[in-house]
């Protein structure tokens, strides 16, 4: 099994565990806690998951619980998306009118059609509800000017963040040797798009009626069905072509911490939201883990 492991750290990087007194906090500061990630539940059904790489980390310190080949080339798939919608949101205007043109209705299975027209704001959702590969060119054209300059754009955005392994050749991940990541790489750009309440808005919501311009509605559904299995997922994107397989980036929040995962490359559709939960279900177990024995090793200091 061939997994990395980082969580032996000091107790005041993470969490933001209170103590109940300054004496509590300074001796918890001292105090380095050992955990034997083996020995936590759930470490030994991380051999079922199917994913040829992923990565976990607690979102509020940026700590890595667990990965595995994370640095490795993968093809993001539609997991792009999440760089068209960030640049979206930072660089467009809610409120412009996007039409799908014949010269972006490119993919033809998508669910915007040509001569359909959104608000940019309504078709941000459409595009990462329902992961619409057209949507996701007409907001590169209208973002970008024209596709290419969008391209530019996105990779100089990867830099930015930290993506050093990652290049952008298309805004909606369709197969192109030129467009790969790393699961790592992906992490970044989660923690980074999580930040923004749109974008966080935009990523948890199950469904939606999504308003043309025209007045009527295009209904649609979010393909992350860890929103409606996984107990406190806030989201965040699928992906699937067959060279990348399926992948799925999630974020996940109970008892007071939110972790991040990236997963590329499951076997299966139903296999990768398994694989997710999996992996998160050890996150937790981890951070509980941790925690009750923090409480064990804190003593008040004597006065």
């Amino acid at each position: 099994m061939k997994y990395l492991f980082f969580f032996a750290f000091y107790m005041s990087l993470l969490f933001g565990v209170t103590c109940s007194s300054c004496s509590e906090l300074k001796s918890a500061r001292q105090e380095a806690i050992q955990l034997d990630l083996r020995k936590v539940e759930g470490f030994s059904a991380l051999d079922t998951v199917t994913a040829e790489s992923w990565i976990l980390a607690d979102s509020a310190s940026g700590i890595i619980i667990i990965k595995k080949d994370a640095d490795r080339r993968m093809y993001p798939a539609s997991l792009t998306k999440m760089m068209t919608c960030v640049l979206a949101l930072e660089k467009g205007n809610m409120n412009d009118t996007v039409e799908i043109s014949e010269d972006v209705y490119l993919v033809k299975i998508s669910r915007s059609k040509p001569g359909m027209k959104f608000r940019m704001h309504d078709l941000l959702y459409e595009m990462m509800l329902t992961s619409d590969n057209d949507a996701a060119y007409a907001v590169a054209k209208s973002v970008g000017g024209d596709t290419l300059r969008f391209y530019d754009m996105m990779n100089r955005k990867a830099r930015e963040i930290g993506m050093l392994h990652t290049h952008y050749a298309n805004p909606n991940g369709m197969p192109n040797d030129s467009n790969y990541t790393s699961a790592s790489d992906l992490l970044k750009l989660t923690a980074y798009a999580m930040k923004k309440l749109d974008f966080a808005r935009i990523v948890s919501t199950k469904e939606k009626d999504v308003p043309l311009i025209d007045g009527s509605n295009l209904e649609c559904l979010n393909t992350n069905r860890l929103l409606w299995d996984y107990e406190g997922c806030k989201g965040v994107k699928t992906g699937y072509t067959r060279a990348s397989g399926r992948c799925l980036t999630a974020a996940a929040h109970r008892d007071g911490v939110t972790l991040y995962l990236v997963v590329l490359k499951s076997n299966g559709f139903d296999r990768v939201f398994v694989d997710a939960s999996t992996i998160l279900d050890y996150g937790f177990n981890v951070v509980k883990a941790y925690k009750k024995k923090l409480k064990e090793n804190i003593k008040p200091e004597k006065i």
